[in-house]
């Protein structure tokens, strides 16, 4: 954060499944910060990724093997006065978020990208910016955090 005179840009990505696409790259690049959330699919996605910015990732029900063990299933990821909570499927959320204090949960999973509030709570889900799945768009999402605590998101289609 930056006293809270400038948004602070994190990029969210999800359901990459070992697919790193120019175009996500080039939609997350000027991100301070990276989330992946989950199904990954291999180390190298993970590269790709860090060599924008620092990466917090967690583990989706694809991910395995060596590379993969690591990863948590679930993420707290502190920013200055924001608190965000980071898992592969919604669904598998086991907690009040807002009652738990954090400004966002970020998921993906459903290859959907969405943008919604529940109870004061971000819930984002920035798509698949891997192969594409039946109909559903290719995307990213960019995360801006002000320094008094606020959040707002935008879903970042890669495909017209």
């Amino acid at each position: 954060m930056d006293n809270g005179t400038r948004p602070l840009r994190v990029g969210v990505i999800s359901d990459t499944h070992g697919l790193s696409r120019p175009r996500a790259l080039e939609a997350l690049a000027g991100s301070a910060l990276i989330l992946h959330a989950g199904d990954i699919g291999n180390q190298a996605v993970l590269d790709a990724l860090g060599a924008i910015a620092p990466v917090h990732a967690v583990r989706g029900n694809n991910d395995r093997g060596d590379w993969a063990a690591a990863l948590p299933e679930t993420l707290s990821v502190p920013l200055g006065p924001i608190r965000l909570w980071m898992l592969h499927d919604l669904k598998a959320l086991d907690m009040d978020p807002a009652a738990a204090g954090f400004a966002a949960v970020v998921a993906g999973h459903s290859h959907k990208p969405q943008v919604t509030w529940r109870d004061g709570v971000l819930l984002l889900n920035p798509g698949s910016a891997g192969p594409r799945r039946f109909k559903l768009p290719i995307s990213v999402a960019c995360l801006e955090l002000d320094g008094d605590g606020g959040v707002d998101a935008r879903i970042v289609l890669l495909e017209p």
